[in-house]
């Protein structure tokens, strides 16, 4: 399967969860992946499982010197014209009891963190004439919900991003899009208390649907907006989580 031939791909936040599924998902459809992580280990073996398809740089998305070395791994591979920006860090905490200095660790991994990252992908994608940013928010990046101030501040600060870039990078080819999971079942979501079935009993059961996501339905979403299938889509919003932001069944009612 080919839907990314040619492609190069930086990934971060790439060796585990929704991140790793991605890596995977991208080199089995044809792309070469620089998986970017913080997580030395995890993303070495995955590297090393992938074969000549994928390197590891060890990567903190906050530094620009990170950015740097991985763009430069991303131009030895080939093309570099798609970057999934997924790293990210939760914090859950009320406004009282979040520290300025909890705020900001938030906002530069998950804010700063997506700026260097189009910020530094733009020329190099503007001299392959075309490239696809996709920059991973979250559901609570459309809402949001007790103990996530920062979490969800940064969040909607990517979906913002995302606009701008889009208006100022579709000149050069450069489509810019956020994508938006919400209940996946990472360490992220919860995955490292709750078993998949205890997790659908507990939260989800009155979801639209039922259950809580995998990391490779949230991957799928960016193998097509990595893809030229998604050729014509910029600036928007793809939401990937089982219907939580349209609404929930009411045990009880009609259809329930």
């Amino acid at each position: 399967m080919s839907r990314l031939a040619g492609k190069t791909a930086i990934v971060t936040g790439g060796a585990n969860g929704m991140g790793e599924a991605t890596v995977r998902l991208f080199v089995e459809h044809g792309a070469k992946v620089v998986i970017g992580d913080i997580q030395d280990e995890a993303g070495q073996a995955l590297a090393d499982e992938l074969g000549d398809a994928a390197v590891f740089v060890h990567m903190d998305v906050s530094q620009e010197a990170d950015w740097a070395k991985a763009v430069s791994a991303a131009q030895s591979l080939g093309t570099y014209n798609v970057l999934v920006n997924n790293a990210a860090v939760l914090l859950f905490k009320s406004i009282t009891d979040t520290t300025p200095e909890d705020y900001l660790n938030v906002i530069r991994v998950n804010q700063l963190g997506t700026f260097l990252g189009i910020r530094t992908a733009i020329e190099p994608m503007k001299a392959a004439g075309c490239g696809s940013i996709i920059n991973v928010s979250s559901i609570d990046g459309l809402h949001s919900a007790t103990g996530l101030s920062a979490y969800s501040s940064s969040k909607w600060a990517v979906r913002g991003l995302t606009k701008n870039a889009a208006i100022e990078l579709g000149q050069y080819g450069i489509r810019v899009n956020s994508l938006h999971p919400g209940g996946v079942y990472t360490s992220m979501g919860g995955a490292d208390h709750l078993t998949v079935e205890q997790m659908n009993k507990s939260v989800y059961a009155d979801f639209p649907i039922p259950r809580v996501g995998q990391p490779i339905e949230v991957a799928y979403v960016s193998l097509f907006l990595a893809s030229d299938e998604a050729t014509y889509s910029t600036g928007s919003e793809f939401v990937a989580d089982g219907g939580w932001f349209t609404g929930m069944r009411r045990p009880g009612s009609p259809c329930s």
